[in-house]
C-alpha cells in the first residue's frame, strides 16, 4: 500500500506542534438530554468508539519516511485502538473540562485526534468535544470528520470514488508514464527499498513556467509578509507569555443571531463575514475598556484563514491549502458604524488583492520549502507568529441540517481554532441553525476573563443594531 505523503502546509502544522503550543483544532458539539433516559456517557464514548473504527483517516498515524528527507506521511497504525481515542469525563464545569483538555498535547505516536463525551451538572446538557491535529484536517476536513460520528453520518454509506478522482489514503497511486516502466520494489541482498518515482522529462519541462510564477509569488509573499512585520503590533493585552511549555487555557462561548446579523448586513451594507469581523472589533474594544485598558493606537492584526483548493499533482494534494487576509482591527474606533466601514474597506482591499497574495497567505509559502528544511525553521517559525498577527479569527463552514448522537438533538457547535505562541486569543465561528456560534480560546494568563470577553460580544452586536436603527 502506498502511504501518502502529509502537504507541505500539513508539514508544518506538525513541526509547529509543541506541549505548550499544541497544534490542534477542535469543535465543542452541545446535546439535549433525552428525557427518557439518563445520560450514559461511557455508552456514548462507546458508540463513537465504533464509528471512529468505520473511519479510514481515523486509524491512521503520521511517520516519518526516509524518501523526501525531513518529510512525513500517513500510514495505518497497525496498533490502532479506538479505545485509546475516545473517554468519558464527567466535570461540573464542563467549558472548564473543554479548556483543561484543548491545553493538552495528543500522543504523537498515535492517530493524532481524540473525542470526550462531557458530562456536566444534572440539570445540563451533555457535550461532546472533539480535537483533531491541525495536519490532520483543517475546518472544512474536521467538520467532514465529525459528522462521521453523528447518526448521519453512520447511516451514510461512505460514496464510491469517481474513475478519475483521487486515490483514498490506503490505496495504491497508479504510475503513469516513466514511472510505469520501474518495477515495484529494488531488490539487492537482504534489501527491500521502495522504488524512486522518475519524473517524466516531458512533465518537468511543462512545469517550469509555473514554477517560474510560484516562485516569484513566493518572493512577493516573503516581502509583504517582513513588511507587516515590522508594523507595530497591536494591545498589549493580547500578548500572551512566551514560555515554551505549560501553558493553561480558558474556553468561552458566544451566540449570536443570523437574523440580527443579516439586519445589519442590510442596512449597512458588507458582507455576514464583515459584520461579525466589526462585532469582534466591538468585542474587543469593551473588553479594553472594562480592563482599563486604553483601546487607542494601532489595532489588533487578525489573520483570516482562506480555504483554497489544491490542484491535482501537488504533492499532499489531499491535504491542507490555507491562504488568509491580514486586518488592522479599528479596535479604536469610538462609532460602530465606522468600525464596520473601516472593516469592509479593508476586506474589500484584500479581496481585489486576492488569497495568494499579501501577507495573510503566508501559508501558501509552506509549498515552497524542503521538507527537511519545516524542521529547522519550525521553531523560528513558532516564535514570529506574534510579529506577523495578534489575533486569529476564522469562520468554520458547517452543515445546516438537524443532527443528531444516540438521538440526542445537537443544539449548539463552537469551533475552537489553535493559539500560537506569543498570542493570547483564537477566535473561531460557525452557523448551525440560525445562530453564528463563537468559541474563544485563550491563554489563562495573560486573558483569564474570557467570559467577559465572550459578553462583550453580544454587547458589540446590540450596538450595531442600535446604530444601524
Amino acid at each position: 500500500m502506498a502511504d501518502e505523503h502529509l502537504s507541505p502546509l500539513d508539514l508544518a502544522f506538525w513541526n509547529l506542534d509543541s506541549p505548550g503550543h499544541p497544534m490542534h483544532l477542535g469543535a465543542v458539539a452541545v446535546f439535549d438530554r433525552d428525557p427518557e433516559r439518563p445520560v450514559d456517557a461511557e455508552g456514548l464514548a462507546a458508540l463513537l468508539t465504533a464509528r471512529a473504527e468505520a473511519v479510514p483517516r481515523m486509524r491512521q498515524r503520521v511517520k516519518d519516511v526516509w524518501y523526501g528527507v525531513g518529510g512525513a506521511a500517513w500510514a495505518a497504525d497497525e496498533h490502532f485502538d479506538a479505545r485509546h481515542h475516545v473517554h468519558a469525563v464527567r466535570r461540573a464545569d464542563a467549558w472548564a473540562a473543554v479548556a483543561e483538555l484543548m491545553s493538552r498535547p495528543m500522543d504523537r505516536d498515535r492517530p493524532p485526534w481524540e473525542a470526550y463525551v462531557i458530562e456536566g451538572a444534572p440539570d445540563e446538557p451533555f457535550r461532546v468535544l472533539v480535537k483533531l491535529h491541525h495536519a490532520l484536517a483543517d475546518g472544512l476536513r474536521a467538520v467532514e470528520f465529525g459528522a462521521a460520528l453523528l447518526d448521519q453520518g453512520a447511516r451514510t454509506p461512505a460514496p464510491s470514488p469517481a474513475p478519475d478522482s483521487a486515490p483514498a489514503p490506503s490505496a495504491a497511486v497508479p504510475r503513469t508514464g516513466a514511472e510505469a516502466a520501474v518495477p515495484a520494489q529494488v531488490r539487492g541482498p537482504g534489501l527491500h527499498l521502495p522504488a524512486l518515482p522518475l519524473p517524466d522529462p516531458r512533465q518537468v519541462v511543462a512545469s517550469l513556467p509555473d514554477r517560474v510564477r510560484e516562485a516569484g509569488r513566493a518572493l512577493g509573499i516573503g516581502s509583504a509578509v517582513l513588511r507587516a512585520s515590522l508594523d507595530p503590533g497591536g494591545p498589549a493585552a493580547l500578548g500572551a507569555s512566551w514560555t515554551p511549555g505549560g501553558a493553561e487555557r480558558r474556553f468561552a462561548t458566544a451566540s449570536l443571531d443570523v437574523d440580527d446579523l443579516h439586519r445589519v448586513r442590510k442596512t449597512c451594507g458588507g458582507t455576514v463575514n464583515d459584520v461579525v469581523m466589526a462585532v469582534v472589533a466591538g468585542a474587543l474594544r469593551r473588553w479594553m475598556e472594562a480592563r482599563g485598558d486604553d483601546p487607542a493606537g494601532p489595532g489588533p492584526r487578525a489573520l483570516i484563514p482562506v480555504a483554497r483548493r489544491r490542484r491535482r499533482g501537488v504533492r499532499g494534494g489531499r491535504g491542507n491549502r490555507i491562504s488568509g487576509y491580514l486586518l488592522r482591527l479599528p479596535v479604536g474606533e469610538p462609532d460602530p458604524l465606522a468600525r464596520l466601514r473601516d472593516v469592509r474597506a479593508g476586506m474589500d482591499r484584500n479581496k481585489d488583492a486576492g488569497p495568494d497574495t499579501g501577507p495573510g497567505a503566508v501559508a501558501l509559502l509552506a509549498d515552497s520549502v524542503p521538507p527537511l528544511a519545516h524542521r529547522f525553521a519550525a521553531p523560528l517559525l513558532a516564535a514570529s507568529a506574534r510579529l506577523l498577527f495578534d489575533v486569529l479569527v476564522t469562520n468554520v463552514p458547517m452543515l445546516d441540517v438537524p443532527l443528531t448522537l444516540d438521538g440526542c438533538r445537537m443544539t449548539e457547535l463552537y469551533p475552537i481554532a489553535p493559539l500560537a505562541r506569543g498570542q493570547s486569543l483564537a477566535v473561531a465561528c460557525s452557523t448551525y441553525r440560525r445562530r453564528v456560534h463563537i468559541g474563544l480560546l485563550a491563554d489563562a494568563e495573560s486573558l483569564p476573563d474570557a467570559d467577559t470577553l465572550a459578553a462583550a460580544l453580544h454587547g458589540a452586536l446590540a450596538e450595531l443594531l442600535d446604530a444601524c436603527g
